[in-house]
């Protein structure tokens, strides 16, 4: 039993969408406050939701999703805004040598949001965004930290005991994935999980890959409470308290989400 909205696609399009406008894109208009009219990427697009409150900025959008039938839904949900020319959707990989020579420094925002904690190698991918990127311009990430309650995304089990179980992604893979075949868990749900376990992404370890790779931060916020749970949950969110964001391993371990903005350092 996941949650119904994990199924319900047109809802969880809306969900993604007013998050995207209430939060989002207002967190990233602290650090870019120009937005309108921007050239803008989502990586992981899906149904393309976030990116509608881009469209409704008038940006130019891109959606890259490796997801043949979520580009269709994208398609689909956004029919209005295809014909008007505001956003495209690609099935490729941002890693293929076209793409990147078709899209070098083309972009004011590349978007990541719930997406780098299920791609492996985060180290790699945040270095190859810099060829994608606009000098000046900026990236945006929402994850949930991996050490959070529900970092292991286990809200998508079927057993509702599990799906609502905080933290125990955090057992030893073994004893994780046994735990999930006692409950009558499929193995292609299992496969899934197990895959989310082995790139889940804290905090500190993003900090990391993003000085390494020559960028700089230049706003972030941690949420104790998500904001998009407001929407799936009716629970209002809650920004984490400014004492915790300073202590990497606690933080993480009670933020349901974390927004951070960051751009290659030396840019104005």
């Amino acid at each position: 039993m996941s949650f119904d909205f994990h199924h319900n696609k047109p809802e969880y399009f809306q969900q993604q969408y007013i998050n995207a406008k209430n939060y989002v894109v207002p967190f990233i208009k602290e650090t870019l406050p120009a937005l309108e009219g921007l050239k803008v990427m989502e990586i992981g697009c899906a149904e393309g939701g976030v990116l509608k409150a881009f469209t409704d900025l008038n940006c130019e959008c891109t959606g890259i999703e490796l997801s043949q039938s979520k580009i269709t839904n994208a398609n689909l949900f956004m029919a209005e805004e295809l014909a008007a020319g505001k956003i495209r959707f690609i099935c490729k990989n941002i890693y293929d040598v076209d793409f990147q020579q078709e899209f070098s420094a083309y972009f004011d925002l590349i978007i990541l949001k719930d997406t780098i904690e299920h791609i492996p190698d985060q180290n790699q991918l945040i270095g190859k965004l810099k060829i994608l990127l606009k000098h000046e311009g900026q990236v945006f990430f929402g994850f949930p930290p991996w050490l959070m309650p529900w970092g292991g995304h286990q809200q998508i089990c079927k057993s509702k005991f599990l799906m609502l179980l905080p933290y125990f992604h955090l057992l030893p893979k073994n004893i994780y994935k046994g735990i999930l075949k006692l409950f009558g868990e499929e193995d292609y749900k299992i496969k899934d999980l197990i895959e989310i376990k082995e790139t889940g992404i804290n905090t500190t370890q993003f900090e990391q890959y993003v000085h390494k790779n020559g960028y700089q931060v230049v706003n972030k916020r941690f949420y104790l409470i998500n904001p998009i749970y407001l929407y799936k949950f009716k629970v209002k969110p809650i920004k984490q308290w400014k004492l915790l964001e300073n202590i990497p391993y606690l933080r993480d371990l009670i933020s349901t989400t974390v927004y951070y903005t960051i751009k290659i350092k030396g840019d104005i």
